[in-house]
């Protein structure tokens, strides 16, 4: 195939080649008729796809085809499945070839960096590695069913505030630590198609046009072999962005992309070489799309709805729980109370919006699963569209309520309070709805809250009920997947891919996020979620990795493989689950690493590995995690690469960041010798901690400051030789000859430099 499309490319006039890198219209890829080229369509869709209608509006927004519409990312990261997130993908896959789409643009895995971004719904985590692997499954299931996807949005696109203009200042280290990993597993573990940049600058350069960022990183580092695509509208100049890396312009320019690009070949600024790799690049992809094209496929909508409801059971996350309010008892009475209850909050807005093929009635499955021996009464509390407070709505649940042995009270964000295109500006539920919480609490301690919302909120008011369960958005088959956890059909088994913290002030992104004018500066670093909270000690209302069950788990027998290993090895890490209650569940088992001792600043703990586990009462399962180098590993800006200081590294297992319960002891030697350049601000502290270094140098050190007062404190003790110690290892090379009693001219500084150097590379001189 490789030979045929250079064929065709060079059949190719200049201006098919141009427009070839700019789409036909909103949705579509341009094809050239007398090449037997075809077009392709392209449509959004992380959680369900969104095809538009022919006669539509142009966007699709309002009249798309019916489809499954799945939870979307920020609830589907909180299964912490990748076998389930696999099985979507394949769902949207099938979906998408009965819909003659070829590309399905999702998922997104940019990071949390605040509770505040208004797309953090479309999301996976605040963590890189969960985040990657949850791409990396969902991307590897569409691809299955030979539908492409678009993994998005290539890269620090971290809010909405401002996102076409503003410059995203990062670190390098910071950058790919965090923001590059999230990214960066998913691309080596599954290829997407394509990868779409985003909107923003990244330090100082628009992401479409930065070639670090789409060459020397995605594609000549990581081995991307698709298309860098642009988000829609994303382009600055085209014929900029295509001679760094960005191949397809979407959505269609009316000509205006492509003649620059025509003219910067013409003016000698665009190579034909360039043009032909980018041309070469979309069409591989478009023929192998044609390639896997289905004819006349079809998809079963109640099997996909049946697994729409299975996702949102095991992303719902059961966050509180007192006296075992839950799973609720299926007689007596029921105050459902909340207009979310009607009329649910069940998906994110924007681009990622689509129309289900059915949506479950969440009161009518609350009556299902109840049964015939409970009686369910309704309020409808508030108005979801308005903040207003209407006192007879409430009046009216404060009555249903005090009615009622348990209040099943459905809150959180409406559609208005987050969506693409802006940030909320605050974390919490509309002033209504708290007010209700607060006024049935008076008449009824039994309360239930079920949450819909796609980010953190704050919570006055829970200390005032008795449970509570994160629903996320939990899409078309939320009401039954509700009523199952409600009621015990099923073990909530979600933990939390995202820290909630108790005000906003908390976060560690709080004083720079988002920016002033078109520049938000990163300056929390690697500091981001729980890496800041567990950290600084910062208490958070929920910690990341956090969810409660109906049964409970024990963890016993830790052990490794090995004690000391160094970084060109993996290390397995073993541990017994057991389930000690009386009710099948799952746990998901989560290992973090800690440096224990580093030069560098790092994070108590990070995930590195995690693993979702079911269990019969009484049973006990065996669990096993491999660690590799990036495991134990920071970003070294110095050597530009990956690398493991050797020493001791703790091995924490348990439930969630802040609940540890296993932990174990390694030891890592680093294989990679980073040579201590040596030099006149050179520290003496710095030379001794360097151990190739450390033996010369003592030697060295000792014959210069003979006779002076540094020589003579190191013969004594007590509180002077402490002082002159701790004096010496923060003393540049270059102030010994001021305290060596004249032994340490220049010239023999000089050369205790070049000998300190010199042994580094065996070549010491005599």
């Amino acid at each position: 195939m490789t030979k045929d499309i250079k064929a065709l490319i060079s059949q190719m006039t200049l201006e098919e080649k141009a427009g070839l890198c700019s789409g036909k219209d909103f949705w579509n890829l341009k094809g050239i008729e007398r090449l037997g080229i075809p077009s392709i369509m392209v449509t959004d869709g992380p959680h369900g796809l969104r095809k538009q209608k022919m006669g539509a509006d142009h966007l699709g927004l309002f009249d798309s085809v019916p489809a499954t519409c799945f939870p979307s990312a920020a609830g589907m990261a909180s299964s912490w499945d990748r076998h389930l997130i696999h099985k979507v993908g394949i769902a949207l896959g099938e979906e998408c070839q009965a819909e003659d789409v070829a590309v399905l643009l999702g998922p997104g895995a940019n990071i949390k960096r605040s509770p505040l971004c208004g797309r953090n719904f479309e999301y996976f985590s605040e963590d890189p590695y969960l985040s990657s692997e949850m791409a990396a499954n969902h991307i590897k299931g569409v691809q299955s069913q030979g539908v492409g996807t678009s993994l998005k949005h290539f890269a620090a696109n971290n809010q909405e505030h401002r996102r076409m203009s503003t410059d995203a200042i990062v670190d390098e280290r910071t950058f790919r630590e965090i923001y590059l990993a999230s990214f960066e597993g998913a691309v080596k573990q599954s290829q997407p198609w394509t990868v779409m940049c985003s909107y923003n600058k990244v330090n100082g350069e628009f992401a479409s046009e930065n070639n670090y960022l789409l060459n020397d990183i995605l594609k000549e580092e990581w081995g991307f072999e698709g298309f860098v695509v642009s988000d829609w509208g994303a382009v600055n100049e085209r014929d900029v962005a295509l001679a760094n890396g960005l191949e397809l312009e979407m959505p269609a320019s009316k000509g205006i992309g492509e003649n620059k690009v025509i003219e910067a070949v013409q003016n000698g600024t665009l190579s034909v070489e360039k043009l032909d790799a980018a041309v070469e690049r979309i069409l591989r992809i478009i023929f192998k799309a044609i390639e896997e094209k289905k004819e006349n496929a079809t998809y079963d909508q109640e099997a996909h709805h049946q697994l729409a409801r299975e996702t949102a059971r095991e992303s719902m996350v059961l966050l509180k729980n007192e006296n075992n309010i839950l799973p609720l008892k299926k007689e007596g009475s029921f105050a459902v109370i909340g207009e979310f209850a009607k009329a649910p909050r069940y998906q994110g807005g924007g681009s990622s919006h689509i129309i289900p093929t059915k949506l479950e009635n969440i009161v009518e499955e609350i009556e299902k699963s109840a049964g015939s021996e409970a009686n369910v009464t309704y309020a409808q509390g508030y108005y979801r569209d308005q903040d207003t407070i209407d006192e007879a709505l409430i009046e009216e649940a404060k009555e249903v309520a005090s009615q009622a042995d348990t209040v099943i009270l459905f809150a959180g964000l409406p559609d208005r309070y987050e969506s693409e295109g802006y940030d909320r500006v605050h974390l919490h539920i509309p002033e209504n709805q708290k007010l209700l919480i607060e006024a049935v609490a008076e008449v009824n301690p039994n309360i239930v809250v079920v949450l819909s919302n796609g980010a953190p909120i704050e919570m006055p008011w829970l200390d005032k009920v008795k449970g509570l369960l994160e629903g996320y958005l939990g899409g078309q088959a939320l009401g039954g997947a509700i009523a199952d956890i409600l009621f015990g059909d099923a073990n909530p088994s979600g933990k939390l891919a995202e820290t909630f913290p108790k005000q906003l002030s908390d976060n560690p992104s709080y004083l720079f996020f988002p920016g002033e004018g078109d520049k938000v500066e990163y300056r929390e670093g690697i500091f981001v979620g729980y890496r800041y909270y567990d950290t600084k000690h910062v208490e958070p209302l929920f910690p990341f990795g956090y969810g409660l069950s109906y049964t409970s788990f024990e963890y016993s027998n830790l052990r490794v493989s090995a004690n000391k290993i160094n970084d060109s090895e993996t290390l397995s890490v073993t541990v017994d689950v057991k389930n000690t209650g009386a009710v099948t569940g799952k746990e998901v088992v989560q290992l973090y690493v800690k440096d224990v001792e580093s030069s560098v600043s790092r994070p108590q703990k990070e995930l590195k590995g995690f693993e979702k586990v079911e269990l019969q009462p009484g049973e006990v399962k065996e669990i096993t995690f491999t660690l590799d180098k990036r495991s134990f590993a920071y970003y070294n800006t110095e050597i530009k690469d990956w690398h493991v200081e050797s020493g001791e590294f703790e091995l924490l297992v348990g439930k969630s960041s802040k609940e540890v319960v296993l932990t174990e002891k390694v030891t890592v030697e680093s294989m990679t010798d980073i040579p201590l350049l040596v030099h006149r601000n050179t520290t003496v502290g710095d030379l001794l901690a360097n151990p190739k270094v450390a033996p010369l140098a003592k030697e060295l050190l000792g014959k210069a400051q003979e006779g002076s007062p540094f020589a003579a404190a190191s013969e004594e003790e007590g509180e002077f030789s402490e002082m002159m110690e701790a004096m010496m290892k923060y003393m540049p090379l270059r102030a010994l000859s001021n305290f060596s009693d004249g032994n340490l001219t220049e010239e023999k500084l000089q050369d205790m430099i070049q000998q300190l150097n010199d042994v580094q590379k065996n070549t010491v001189v005599n």
